[in-house]
């Protein structure tokens, strides 16, 4: 038979050469899961549902601290100690009928001590000793010392009552006499007392409201948690940017040592703020700092006035380079406090009141003046007041401008902060972190959701603030609330989550269809070519069997 090797070969062929082009694509598909794995962008997971239950548990059961208040009645002839509990409870409750808010005192304890001089009974859930061992000084010496020197001798006297906790505590002494003038104080620490001739029933009331009014509420009549707030950063951070601004120092240079200030004045108040807020203060002196606002000379009171209309134009933004250090950058809130030292052609310079009226300030500065520098410099960025110099005629005869330094003892410098709110009263304080609580959890809170509900360790710290005010530690429950909310906050900014908000996979189209649309061609031709090679060889066989088998 005739053979044609165009159409016909007597051999099956072989299938290796098949195999081995297939080796090299197989290869690629082999190894391509490996590098879609070092391309792949990390996504941490997420505790859905752990946020979602937090969150769900802030709305329908509000945050409540754990309150233990003390009453302690000395020359009082009540029958129950117990039932004198229940009373002071039931008062409170109608003083304070917003108890179900985030930041109020939701379950709370009152404990009492009576003690009438010839026998003393107490409460069982008191830690205090019966009968009170400073009753005879306190009643004796109450009237006659000054409140500052009561205030420490009950605080030696009721410092261990509490064994370490925070027990808001009111010593009513009866004076006997009914007539006698009725005195209530607030101490600096968690304690009250309450002096004079008060009959029982007012006695009642009276604890009742120091309860619920101060050392529930800190006197505020807000019912929203942002009532007492300072303007702490996203971070928990505050930068206090001090200014000493002079406007002509042609006329008079003044200086000032700020680290004394910052140690006498400041530190003080920042360390009673450590748990609420990471403070740091900067300080600078600028000199041609002329105010854009325009004021007038008059003739009776004999000094320049600038209305209170005109403070928002005050800050000459182009001209006074209040700038801030790289501490002061990111999210941190930044508070510009300024003293403002007017040149000699304005001196004196006063505020003139929007009810007409002027601010006194003659180198001091009143409150009035704080509140119209704080609403109206630039949206509450800061606050200032305006140094009018001791003497304003300027020495004509002299060349070189008089020289002058600021002290400590102008206490101003520290009231013009925003923040400043007798914060070295314990009890103030308690409200303080009470409220930041509230205020960073919920924020939390909200950071988290809009994220599709973020980050365990934020969620570890706010549990842990919930469960620290739950106990009544309050400066532990004010950090791990802080935490909670700049670990949230920083959240956005975790590389794992910038890449997932920032990555599209249309960049790795981009990067790798090139490098793929090249190797393409001689790793699928190859194998293409072969399997028709061997599909018209296969052909060529079966043609010759078929051939083989007629013949």
């Amino acid at each position: 038979m005739e053979l044609d090797p165009k159409t016909m070969r007597t051999t099956k062929p072989g299938i290796k050469p098949v195999i081995l082009t297939l080796i090299v694509p197989f290869s690629f598909i082999l190894g391509f899961p490996l590098l879609w794995k070092s391309v792949e962008i990390y996504r941490s997971p997420l505790p859905f549902c752990g946020i979602e239950a937090f969150s769900s548990q802030l709305d329908s059961k509000p945050l409540h601290f754990r309150c233990q208040f003390q009453a302690m009645f000395l020359g009082f002839n009540f029958t129950a100690s117990n039932d004198v509990a229940e009373a002071i409870i039931n008062k409170m409750s109608l003083l304070n009928p917003n108890s179900s808010q985030c930041g109020n005192c939701g379950a709370y304890e009152v404990s009492v001590v009576i003690d009438s001089g010839t026998s003393c009974m107490r409460t069982e859930n008191s830690k205090a000793q019966c009968p009170f061992k400073c009753g005879e000084e306190v009643a004796f010496f109450g009237g006659k010392l000054s409140d500052e020197n009561v205030d420490e001798l009950l605080r030696g006297c009721l410092g261990n009552v509490d064994g370490g906790g925070n027990v808001y505590s009111v010593v009513v002494v009866n004076g006997g006499d009914k007539e006698a003038e009725v005195r209530a104080v607030v101490g600096k620490y968690r304690h009250a007392w309450i002096l004079g001739g008060v009959l029982e029933e007012k006695a009642l009331s009276r604890v009742a409201e120091i309860f619920a009014k101060v050392f529930m509420n800190g006197r505020s009549e807000g019912d929203s948690i942002r009532a007492k707030f300072m303007p702490v950063g996203a971070d928990g951070r505050i930068v206090l940017s001090f200014s000493l601004l002079n406007a002509e120092p042609r006329d008079w240079i003044y200086d000032w040592n700020f680290r004394e200030i910052d140690e006498i004045l400041l530190q003080p108040v920042i360390q009673s703020l450590q748990p609420i807020a990471n403070i740091t203060v900067e300080s600078q002196v600028l000199y041609h700092t002329q105010k854009s606002s325009f004021s007038y000379w008059d003739e009776v009171l004999g000094s320049h006035i600038s209305s209170t209309k005109d403070l928002p134009f005050f800050v000459d933004s182009n001209e006074w380079h209040l700038d801030t250090s790289v501490a002061a950058g990111g999210r941190s809130k930044v508070l510009q406090l300024l003293v403002y030292i007017p040149s000699a052609k304005e001196c004196p310079l006063q505020l003139e009141l929007p009810n007409g009226d002027l601010s006194n300030t003659n180198g001091f500065i009143s409150r009035v003046i704080h509140l119209a520098f704080k609403f109206s410099l630039l949206n509450m960025w800061g606050g200032g007041v305006v140094w009018n110099p001791q003497s304003c005629i300027k020495d004509l005869e002299s060349k070189d401008p008089p020289r002058h330094m600021i002290s400590t003892q102008t206490r101003q410098l520290n009231e013009v902060s925003v923040f400043h709110r007798d914060s070295h009263n314990v009890w103030e304080l308690d409200v303080l972190s009470q409220n930041h609580v509230c205020l960073n959890l919920y924020s939390c809170a909200a950071t988290l959701g809009s994220l599709s509900r973020l980050v365990m360790i934020s969620l570890e710290a706010a549990k842990f603030a919930q469960s620290n005010a739950s106990a009544g530690i309050y400066d532990a429950s004010a950090v791990s609330s802080r935490q909670a909310r700049a670990l949230a906050e920083d959240s956005f900014f975790h590389p794992s989550v910038m890449s997932i908000s920032y990555y599209s996979y249309w960049h790795s189209v981009s990067i790798y269809a090139p490098y793929f649309l090249l190797v393409i061609k001689p790793v699928i031709l190859p194998v293409l070519s072969e399997w028709k090679r061997y599909k018209q060889e296969n052909m060529k066989f079966v043609a010759w069997k078929a051939k083989a088998k007629v013949t």
